[in-house]
């Protein structure tokens, strides 16, 4: 009974010493201190990597990932062990254009050509740009006095997205008897790239009425673009299995708010008007797109994500 007791109070003593064992051999503090910056990635990646490196399956090198996938940076800084302040970024533009050659019309007069001359041509471009930027910030509370820590806080996050497409043609529109007469049919349809369609026929502008053709000339927000605003209270755990390294894991419940922007198109169109006689002229038509609102878990990550278990890196 004594050898029991002793081996009891042995054990509780060896675990509370481990508890309390808050350097490494070298001497490192495996927590984070005052002034201490942090960053957090996907760990789900690693804890693959170490799952099958012990598995028949073999093991593929682990890949560095945002948290949830939505190219969001995560950082903290630490004003103190038990406070932190939070940081979250996303800024994204991309941009891209594509040229092409279109025939140029020429006026009935006009001598044939013969083989292997080249038609007249000219250039007509199509620039697609796109961007998005996410800002947040937030502060985290954290208890614990043991490697395993607990934490929780709340953020807040404003998000914008945006997009326009911008069509140029090098063959001018006429109308009437012009010669040459110039249709939406001589310019490049550029529908051949995924999700570009520019050219349209009779009745493709939406309420305008006698449209015989059109082509686009500006696009803004075809693709989408909102503005968004977004608060969240969240837990959490981590556990420093290295020092200032930390595998955790975190829930949030919040609400989001988000205005989708109006489409915006503008058209060089040509059709008949009540005369009636062939015209052309410049239609512009506007889409409202709504507005969401929601409350849920877990509205983090600019109105979107899912709790996230996550690998913490303090320097």
């Amino acid at each position: 009974m004594k050898k029991s007791v002793l081996a009891l109070a042995m054990a509780f003593g060896v675990t509370g010493a481990f508890a309390q064992d808050l350097t490494s051999k070298k001497g490192e503090p495996y927590l984070p201190e005052a002034g201490d910056w942090s960053i957090g990635i996907d760990a789900t990646p690693f804890l693959n990597y170490a799952g099958q490196f012990f598995s028949n399956a073999g093991a593929s090198a682990p890949t560095w990932n945002h948290l949830n996938s939505n190219n969001t940076i995560i950082g903290k800084m630490y004003k103190d062990e038990k406070t932190a302040y939070r940081a979250i970024l996303r800024l994204g533009m991309t941009s891209k254009s594509w040229e092409a050659e279109t025939a140029k019309p020429m006026p009935s007069t006009t001598p044939a050509i013969g083989f292997p001359t080249k038609s007249e041509v000219v250039t007509d471009e199509l620039k697609s740009t796109s961007s998005f930027i996410g800002l947040g910030g937030g502060i985290e509370m954290r208890r614990g006095k043991t490697r395993l820590q607990g934490y929780y806080g709340g953020d807040a996050m404003f998000w914008m997205s945006g997009s326009k497409d911008k069509y140029t043609y090098g063959n001018a529109l006429t109308q009437g008897a012009a010669d040459p007469n110039v249709d939406v049919t001589d310019s490049h349809d550029w529908s051949s790239v995924t999700g570009y369609s520019n050219i349209g026929g009779a009745g493709s502008i939406p309420n305008i009425a006698g449209v015989t053709g059109s082509r686009i000339t500006e696009s803004k927000n075809r693709s989408g673009g909102v503005i968004g605003f977004g608060v969240r209270g969240f837990i959490g755990a981590e556990y420093f299995v290295l020092p200032k390294l930390s595998i955790g894991a975190e829930f949030g419940w919040g609400l989001g708010i988000v205005a989708n922007k109006k489409t915006t198109i503008t058209y060089e169109a040509e059709g008949t008007n009540t005369t009636p006689a062939e015209a052309t002229s410049t239609i512009t038509t506007e889409t409202k797109n709504g507005k969401t609102f929601t409350i849920d878990t877990d509205r983090n990550m600019f109105g979107t994500g899912t709790g996230s278990l996550r690998m913490n890196l303090h320097f």
